[in-house]
């Protein structure tokens, strides 16, 4: 049987037993109305007779008498009379006049009449009026008994009693219309219960979709044991938007504290997830406080109703990073290749010397090939930056941007002594900014360029990046991820600065640091380079840019002598403010 009709049938008996009880103590409390109504009614009659004058004076005057009166004489007398008068008017079983032995002055059976009463007097003569069920000469009845008292002035002692009965039958008269009256509450108590009852169960059923309280109990298990067992965030929303259940781990992706019972998009989540909740699509590459996540809607239904939704969201921010840091090893790995093929260039001519038999000429261009050392980078200034690594990288990422017509070069006035002693933030940052002006610069005018500034502060590494390119027209919103892929403004301008992820995880990736990245310049979209006098030289030629120039602090990268002293101050592009 379903645990369902199970309750329902609970409920049905408990109202049942409940509507029995309250019947049988409604009809009790009627029988025993009636009851004191009938005895009130007798003792109200008996007491208009006693009080009556002629009566008070027949039975005084029959008690007086020391002999028993007649009953012939009784049977035309006055209280026979008004006995039969007062029993006929108000439908009593009888109306009973005694003297002061009990001896009957008026009865309904005339034969009765000159002997003693059939149950005790004593008590109504000492005074009392008595109300009370007894068996006599006419069957069980409702009886009240009351004292007859002397005329005026002769005296407070009972000269006899007045006692008037009504039979059960007359008593219980309205019994049938009082018990149909009950029944008729009771059943209508019993169908409000099996109504009640039905929208209960049906109620129920809604609510727990058809399942019952064992399916339930496996059911919350299956979820707890899913939701502590799995990595990804899990948000259940219902119909409203309301979260119904979200696990630690979606607590922990969007910095949520107790959001059970709240509205979502009260929250303050990141407008892109809202999007996906909405239209029930996944989306990659969310930006959210300080994390790169991944995020699937999924809309649910069973048997035709909307339930809500369920959000998956998982953290992305270590692959995202893994794959811009696997970037830059892909960058050095090209230029490896391209100076292999120069190197492979170089041992062409020498073998080719060899073979023409020049041999003096082969000796001395491998000599000037080992005084001039491995393949050079096509990076301007470039021995200005000391960490071997970092240098490699610039010269990979100037390979990589030579191929696509952009020069890429180091400012005159970059100063790098220190040793990087944590490279896999400084090259996922570094070659973030320097591929977003890479492409800055090849949507620019001519000549394409990117200039690079490395300066060490202590033990911490400050980056300047510089493009030829159009500018930032919009920098309220560069560093967050725009909504749909492939989006931006009509202009095109934010299709180069703050497509994606690469300028959001690179600021995060130094906020971890405790450093930052931001944008120094938006440019001048209206400069014209090839005019600019400082383009062609002088001083200021490495930052006479028009395009947009970021900035970057990564903290504790540089592993620093005591005696190392690197004057940061000297870079004119970076101001007391962005330190």
């Amino acid at each position: 049987m379903r645990f369902a009709t199970r309750v329902v049938l609970l409920q049905t008996a408990t109202a049942v037993a409940v509507v029995a009880v309250c019947a049988v103590v409604f009809l009790l409390l009627g029988i025993q109305q009636l009851r004191t109504e009938a005895e009130t009614s007798a003792l109200n009659i008996a007491r208009t007779i006693a009080v009556d004058p002629q009566v008070r004076a027949e039975v005084a005057e029959a008690s007086a008498d020391p002999g028993t009166p007649q009953a012939a004489d009784l049977r035309v007398g006055e209280l026979q009379r008004l006995a039969g008068a007062v029993t006929a008017r108000t439908g009593t079983l009888f109306v009973v006049i005694a003297d002061d032995h009990g001896i009957r002055l008026a009865h309904p059976d005339a034969d009765a009449l000159g002997q003693p009463v059939s149950t005790d007097y004593r008590e109504v003569l000492a005074g009392k009026e008595v109300v009370t069920w007894e068996q006599g000469t006419l069957g069980v009845s409702a009886r009240a008994k009351v004292p007859v008292l002397p005329p005026d002035g002769e005296g407070t002692a009972p000269v006899g009693e007045v006692s008037v009965g009504f039979e059960p039958s007359s008593v219980f008269t309205d019994l049938p219309t009082l018990i149909g009256g009950i029944a008729a509450a009771a059943g209508a108590a019993l169908l409000l219960a099996a109504l009640s009852a039905l929208l209960l169960r049906r109620r129920w059923e809604r609510t727990t979709l058809g399942l019952q309280p064992e399916e339930l109990i496996a059911l919350v298990q299956n979820q707890a044991a899913v939701l502590d067992g799995v990595g990804d965030g899990v948000v259940a929303l219902d119909a409203d938007g309301m979260v119904r259940l979200c696990n630690e781990t979606a607590r922990d992706l969007l910095g949520l504290d107790d959001p059970e019972g709240k509205s979502f998009a009260a929250l303050g989540i990141s407008p892109a997830i809202l999007a996906a909740v909405n239209d029930g699509t996944a989306g990659d590459g969310i930006v959210s406080g300080d994390r790169v996540l991944y995020v699937d809607a999924q809309t649910v239904r069973r048997d035709g109703r909307d339930l809500g939704s369920v959000l998956i969201i998982r953290d992305r921010t270590d692959v995202v990073a893994l794959s811009e840091r696997l970037e830059t090893v892909r960058a050095m790995t090209s230029a490896l290749r391209v100076q292999r093929h120069e190197f492979a260039n170089r041992l062409h001519v020498a073998a080719g010397l060899l073979d023409a038999g020049r041999g003096l000429e082969a000796r001395e261009f491998l000599g000037e090939q080992l005084q001039r050392g491995p393949v050079d980078y096509p990076v301007e200034n470039i021995d200005l930056i000391g960490d071997a690594l970092l240098h490699a990288l610039i010269g990979a990422h100037a390979l990589e941007a030579g191929e696509r017509g952009v020069r890429l070069s180091v400012t005159s006035d970059s100063l790098l002594l220190s040793p990087l002693g944590d490279v896999e933030d400084v090259a996922a940052v570094l070659g973030n900014l320097v591929d977003n002006a890479v492409r800055a610069a090849v949507a620019g005018r001519e000549p394409r360029s990117v200039s690079v500034g490395c300066y060490g502060d202590g033990a911490d590494l400050v980056l300047t990046v510089a493009d030829s390119g159009p500018g930032v027209a919009d920098t309220d919103d560069l560093f967050r991820r725009r909504e749909g892929a492939g989006a931006g403004p009509r202009d095109g301008t934010d299709r180069i600065h703050g497509l994606g992820v690469g300028l959001p995880l690179s600021r995060e990736l130094a906020r971890r640091r405790g450093g930052d990245v931001w944008l120094i310049e938006s440019g001048r979209p209206d400069a014209d380079t090839t005019d600019s006098g400082d383009s062609q030289g002088g001083p200021d030629a490495d930052h006479a840019l028009s395009g947009a120039v970021f900035g970057a602090r990564l903290r504790d990268v540089l592993v620093v002598s005591p005696h190392v002293v690197t004057p940061l101050e000297t870079s004119p592009l970076i101001k007391d403010s962005d330190l």
